[in-house]
């Protein structure tokens, strides 16, 4: 029997059918209006407010940084001096700063941050949309202040008493002539993200998992914490949508696309190992930490690092799919991680 059909009305159907795919992705990632939300992020450059001690009455300065950054300033100095029990009271810590200043390496460090960051307009823009969707999700939340400063390499942000720091020396550019020294404390396959371009998301990462939904301490399985992940994942995904998802979790784009190939293959791997309820974080920590690759998965050392947090994301993006009428509020207050990979029906194929 030979059937005909209607070249026509198969277009038609084609094309009813595009659009309704097209819909539904547009419904999954709804893009929302915060232009008239009331907040301004500008980030503060403490790191050039520090460097006038070089140049003005030591003491002076301190006092006028102290009133003007608070309990930052009280953190940074002990972080930069390394002693937890300095007493700004006590100014023979002046001596220490002196001795900071003359050192040849702060002034190649800040000839380079001042090249690298002229300005800061681009990141104030993009934190001010970040935070004014912030907003528009959790209303009540107290944003903080954000400052720029040195962190003498130890930390790209720091999470403090109402504020942001973005340590601005490890966000110099992949290439910055800095990194290739601090190999031990930052090979190669992280310092490759340490670009500007990066300074959002790790402000909202930190701000969210530090400040807004830190870890319970009773999430101890690998699956509590690949659904936690999954949930602050998702959480950027709704207040940063126009950064690519290889920044957010921090992969490249073969690692993205390695993990997409192989989304089956990552899930069995999972089950077959019995890993979902281990709690020995010894035994789990490999599959929740940066790292150049995963251990155990894919061949030539090709797979992406932190799994279980890339898969946690996969979960909640399913079950967000199929439950529509949960605000985001309500997801990231779930504490109930078993009932979310259940009801996300999460079953993934590879090649997407």
């Amino acid at each position: 029997m030979i059937v005909t059909t209607n070249p026509g009305k198969t277009k038609q159907i084609y094309l009813f059918f595009f659009i309704s795919l097209l819909l539904c992705a547009c419904g999954r990632h709804k893009k929302v209006d915060v232009s008239n939300i009331a907040v301004e992020i500008k980030i503060e450059r403490f790191d050039r407010d520090f460097d006038a001690m070089r140049t003005k009455p030591m003491a002076r300065q301190a006092a006028y940084l102290q009133k003007k950054y608070g309990v930052f300033y009280l953190d940074f100095i002990a972080l930069i001096l390394q002693n937890q029990d300095i007493s700004i009271q006590d100014t023979n810590y002046f001596k220490q700063l002196r001795q900071v200043f003359a050192n040849q390496d702060y002034q190649y460090l800040k000839h380079d941050v001042d090249s690298v960051f002229p300005n800061m307009d681009k990141q104030n823009a993009e934190l001010t949309d970040a935070f004014r969707h912030v907003k528009y999700f959790f209303p009540k939340m107290r944003l903080p202040k954000v400052y720029g400063f040195f962190s003498g390499f130890e930390a790209q942000t720091t999470i403090g008493n109402g504020y942001v720091g973005i340590g601005l020396d490890l966000f110099l550019g992949g290439n910055s002539r800095f990194y290739p020294a601090l190999t031990n404390a930052y090979p190669h396959y992280l310092s490759q993200f340490f670009n500007p371009q990066n300074i959002t998301p790790r402000v909202i990462e930190g701000f969210v998992r530090e400040d807004m939904f830190p870890e319970s301490d009773s999430s101890k399985t690998l699956l509590s914490k690949m659904i936690y992940n999954g949930k602050i994942m998702y959480l950027m995904d709704q207040v940063i949508p126009d950064v690519p998802d290889s920044a957010k979790i921090g992969y490249t784009s073969a690692q993205i696309k390695w993990c997409d190939d192989y989304q089956s293959d990552i899930w069995a791997f999972f089950l077959n190992e019995n890993l979902l309820y281990e709690a020995d974080y010894l035994k789990i920590q490999k599959y929740l930490t940066e790292a150049p690759f995963n251990p155990g998965l894919g061949e030539k050392n090709e797979s992406a690092p932190m799994l279980a947090i890339w898969t946690g994301w996969q979960i909640v993006k399913a079950y967000m799919d199929k439950h529509p009428e949960v605000t985001l509020p309500k997801l990231m207050a779930m504490a109930d991680a078993q009932k979310i990979l259940n009801d996300s029906k999460y079953r993934p194929r590879n090649g997407g």
